[in-house]
């Protein structure tokens, strides 16, 4: 249990959080997560907010209109790990939450993630997928809603939580250091913490809410930039090649249980999105293994060129 959350007796203050959150190119949704920060239960006067702006090319005068009760900084560094460092560098609280500009914080967020770290010394919420009309997902929107975010299996099962939805005390964050840029940030940074003895929680009452994306190329584009990272990431392990070319392998047989997943999901409302969103599952899946074969073959750098010139900044916390 960490001392700064500690309670004793219930007279102590709340313990003093900086909320951190990255930005670019977003300021509705940026202005939308502020205003939900801003009517949580925890006390106000118990927490900041810091938006540290990865050179949006509205400025930052923009962002400062958009959020007017925030600390706005500049994160000169591309990608949402180097401007969460930056966030958490100019922050003071003694606990960090971190959560990103096109999330939306239940009431109770802030207050479950403090509580979470009353019993592990850093943790995930829960995220969920939103559509924008829940009865009539598209065929992306309906995969999104059941495979998305799914925090609860990557602290349970894989040992990592993701930056959008997370609780730690300054004093971890310190001693296990700041987010690498280029490699799956959070993936890493999880590592990093549970290898120096730090415990990970599941916080499920500490619950954001994400967009679903809608249109195949922005599926595609997320999971290219997923993969690259995680390519650079997995190659520095032993044998990190050929395990790599193992999971290729082994990556379209994973449509069979997770076809089964959709068929039994309540999330989905009709059969025509089960039918629709397997077929979303199947293309993904064959394209995921030759984008992953081709990492390989050729290297994640020249990937992440060619990716880079075709697309524009993409910010997303899932790794």
């Amino acid at each position: 249990m960490n001392d700064s959350v500690r309670s004793t007796g219930g007279e102590a203050a709340e313990p003093y959080v900086s909320v951190v959150i990255p930005h670019y190119n977003d300021l509705a949704a940026l202005r939308n997560c502020v205003d939900l920060l801003e009517r949580q239960t925890y006390p106000r006067d118990r927490f900041e907010i810091v938006i540290a702006d990865n050179n949006s090319k509205c400025g930052l005068d923009a962002v400062r209109q958009a959020a007017p009760t925030a600390i706005v900084t500049s994160a000169p560094e591309q990608g949402a790990g180097p401007a969460r460092n930056v966030g958490v560098s100019i922050s003071s609280g003694e606990l960090i939450a971190l959560i990103d500009s096109d999330c939306q914080p239940d009431g109770e967020w802030l207050r479950r993630g403090v509580e979470a770290l009353r019993s592990f010394d850093f943790a995930g919420g829960r995220v969920i997928a939103t559509c924008r009309d829940e009865r009539r997902p598209n065929a992306v929107e309906a995969f999104e809603l059941v495979f998305a975010f799914n925090f609860k299996r990557y602290i349970e099962k894989a040992g990592f939580t993701g930056t959008g939805n997370m609780f730690v005390s300054r004093a971890v964050f310190e001693a296990v250091g700041p987010f690498r840029a280029g490699v799956s940030e959070d993936i890493d940074w999880s590592r990093r913490a549970r290898a120096k003895g730090y415990r990970l929680g599941y916080a499920p009452l500490a619950i954001v809410r994400h967009p679903a994306r809608r249109e195949w190329h922005e599926l595609r584009a997320r999971w290219s930039r997923m993969l690259e990272e995680r390519y650079l990431l997995q190659r520095e392990q032993r044998f990190g090649r050929m395990r790599w070319a193992a999971a290729a392998l082994i990556t379209p047989a994973s449509v069979i249980p997770h076809a089964w997943i959709l068929v039994r999901s309540d999330r989905l409302p009709r059969l025509q999105n089960k039918v629709e969103s397997i077929a979303v599952l199947v293309r993904l899946r064959v394209w995921r293994t030759g984008k992953m074969f081709l990492l390989l073959l050729r290297g994640a750098g020249r990937e992440r060129r060619n990716f880079s010139e075709k697309q524009d900044h993409v910010q997303s916390y899932e790794g």
